[in-house]
């Protein structure tokens, strides 16, 4: 791996023009918006929708987050799928445009052991040349990656992390735990109201939906903890957690972010699956972005 994934990486999100259609040009936009932020870039993941994009549409997704970034931040890729073998056929394409890392959400609809969650994983980082990210999210999948399971794939030689989006401390906690004395194996924290918490507790990296709306705010947390201001990063991580709780009580995550960033001006267009914002949400959202990045 060229660089060490750390600080914030944005879950970015996927704009369509007003046909549905992939909007490359906003994507690269939006890109420009988390760099200019100090972000660095993870794409194709809950927040890019993957769920509703086709195959040609992810490739893109990438190559333009890629190109647009140029090497000045760090790019990784969600490549997940419900079987190996079609993770394996999408890594294989995704690799080749230069990502620093891809992620792999557990397999989804079909509830797997951790034995075969362990042979899923070995597969896909044996048949890749890029390093491989685990990603946990259960509430979306159906499975879980236990911090045993995670302790026994992070001595493979190409998985160097994982992601944990379970949404608890504990969940989190546990994963650190489970690999504190491996090195080389990173964990990369999932919910926007644990960033400081994991950074205190030995995250290198926050991956963040919510930073497509702050970007700056969430790059607060992270600089300041770096600088070695604890109580500035605390400070900023409540500011963080006040917009979250506000914004994300009125719809699901990923469909609150994209209508924000929609209702700030941006042309994202709306999510492609079956969501939808009556005229109260949406002045809802414009009051709690309003006050939260005034």
């Amino acid at each position: 791996m060229k660089k060490k994934i750390e600080g914030v990486l944005t879950a970015i999100v996927t704009p369509f023009e007003r046909d549905g259609a992939l909007n490359t040009p906003e994507l690269a936009n939006q890109v420009n918006r988390q760099l200019d932020a100090g972000n660095g870039i993870f794409c194709g993941g809950t927040n890019g929708e993957f769920f509703v994009l086709n195959e040609k549409e992810k490739i893109a997704v990438t190559e333009t987050c890629v190109t647009t970034v140029a090497g000045r931040a760090n790019v990784v890729a969600h490549i997940g799928e419900i079987s190996t073998r079609e993770t394996i056929r999408l890594g294989k394409e995704i690799e080749k445009l230069g990502v620093d890392a891809v992620s792999v959400i557990t397999p989804y609809f079909v509830p797997l052991k951790q034995d075969e969650l362990i042979a899923h994983y070995s597969a896909i980082a044996d048949a890749l040349s890029v390093p491989v990210f685990l990603y946990n999210i259960p509430a979306r999948t159906g499975n879980t990656l236990e911090p045993q399971t995670t302790r026994t794939l992070a001595r493979h030689g190409n998985i160097i992390g994982i992601k944990d989006s379970a949404g608890s401390y504990a969940s989190l906690s546990g994963f650190l735990e489970a690999v504190k004395d491996i090195d080389q194996f990173d964990v990369l924290n999932g919910p926007d109201s644990l960033i400081h918490q994991g950074f205190v507790e030995g995250c290198s990296a926050c991956i963040s939906g919510l930073a497509n709306v702050a970007p700056r705010q969430i790059n607060a947390i992270w600089t300041a903890f770096k600088a070695g201001d604890i109580s500035a990063s605390q400070q900023a991580q409540e500011n963080v957690t006040r917009l979250r709780t506000d914004l994300y009580n009125v719809a699901f995550s990923p469909a609150a972010v994209k209508q924000a960033l929609l209702l700030m001006g941006y042309p994202v267009g709306e999510s492609r699956y079956a969501v939808q914002f009556s005229e109260q949400m949406n002045q809802q959202i414009r009051q709690i972005v309003t006050q939260s990045l005034m």
